[in-house]
């Protein structure tokens, strides 16, 4: 009997010698089947391409939107920094007041002096019994810097001609707040 050898590997019979009668499909069918499988392959590979490119656009306007909300907390701690510095130039001890969080403490460092401490409420005391910041205006400026943000926690350098105070701060109930400062004295 005539033999020949099945060439495709889908039906599992690759290298495989049949004897024309055993094998019921004509090499036409055959040939056939081979083509329905490669197209059906072909469309299967179209699926999974055509789902990973919408994942790949879906995930853009994500990292779009992890930007934009890592810029606006970037704003709002810078914001709240200086609030904080041009409440205690100004001594507008409200607006100071609104930017430190319950627990806030500050820890002086000046040069042989000991390390002092102050908590907020003193800090507030303070510039509500005392005013403005009795400084020349060359002296009342400031620069801040957004050292870092992970999640609800951040910190920042504050520099002043007098002083620079590092600070960390906590998102509480979407807003920053100041939870502590060291501050070197110049």
């Amino acid at each position: 009997m005539p033999t020949r050898t099945c060439d495709s590997s889908i039906h599992g019979c690759a290298n495989r010698t049949h004897t024309l009668v055993r094998c019921t499909r004509s090499s036409e069918s055959h040939n056939c089947l081979s083509d329905f499988f490669a197209v059906r392959r072909s469309l299967t590979m179209n699926r999974i391409a055509l789902g990973l490119s919408l994942l790949l656009l879906i995930n853009v306007p994500t990292k779009a939107q992890d930007d934009k909300a890592a810029n606006t907390d970037v704003s709002a701690v810078r914001t709240t920094v200086t609030n904080y510095i041009e409440g205690y130039f100004t001594g507008d001890a409200h607006r100071m007041e609104q930017t430190l969080h319950p627990h806030y403490l500050k820890h002086m460092i000046h040069g042989d002096i000991p390390m002092r401490e102050r908590s907020g409420a003193q800090m507030v005391a303070e510039v509500r019994k005392n005013g403005p910041a009795n400084l020349p205006s060359s002296q009342a400026s400031e620069q801040v810097t957004v050292l870092d943000i992970a999640g609800d926690i951040a910190s920042a350098k504050l520099v002043t001609p007098g002083w620079t105070d590092y600070m960390t701060l906590s998102k509480v109930n979407g807003d920053w707040k100041i939870l502590s400062v060291v501050q070197r004295i110049d």
